[in-house]
């Protein structure tokens, strides 16, 4: 199973609520610099956080792939997310290529979660930081960590 994460590109410092807030034309050029690593790669489905920044990011990664597959929200997804439901809930999709485009700390955590299994061991997600998890399977400490980019703004 390989899973991607991405983390939304740099967006507004405010708005309405936290969850309103859109990217910038900087967070713009963040994202489409990460999806570029990912041209060529088997994706399935890609997951997204229903913020709007996280929405924009995933409309952008798709454009920038040509994907054809599914986008689906995911309404847990938040930056406050608890890492024991995101294991749950991976744990029963079917598909083995996934991308998942949420928030920092819950993307950080996640990932460190699932390569190390250790709670305080976070992985360093910059805005539209891109990070390539391997295993045979979502669990915590047994996934591989293959790369971990951050864009050049």
């Amino acid at each position: 199973m390989r899973i991607w994460l991405l983390r939304h590109g740099e967006a507004e410092p405010r708005a309405r609520t936290d969850a309103q807030r859109c990217l910038t034309e900087a967070g713009r050029n963040e994202v489409r610099r990460s999806a570029a690593h990912l041209v060529g790669r088997p994706l399935q489905t890609i997951l997204a956080s229903p913020y709007v920044r996280a929405q924009q990011t995933a409309e952008l990664v798709r454009e920038v792939l040509g994907f054809g597959g599914m986008v689906e929200t995911v309404p847990w997804m938040t930056p406050d997310s608890d890492v024991d439901d995101a294991m749950l809930y991976l744990s029963r999709r079917s598909e083995s290529d996934l991308l998942l485009v949420t928030h920092q700390p819950f993307v950080g955590a996640l990932g460190g979660w699932l390569v190390s299994g250790q709670r305080g061991d976070a992985l360093p997600m910059a805005t539209a930081s891109l990070a390539e998890l391997e295993g045979e399977g979502v669990a915590a400490g047994l996934m591989h960590l293959r790369s971990l980019r951050h864009p050049n703004k």
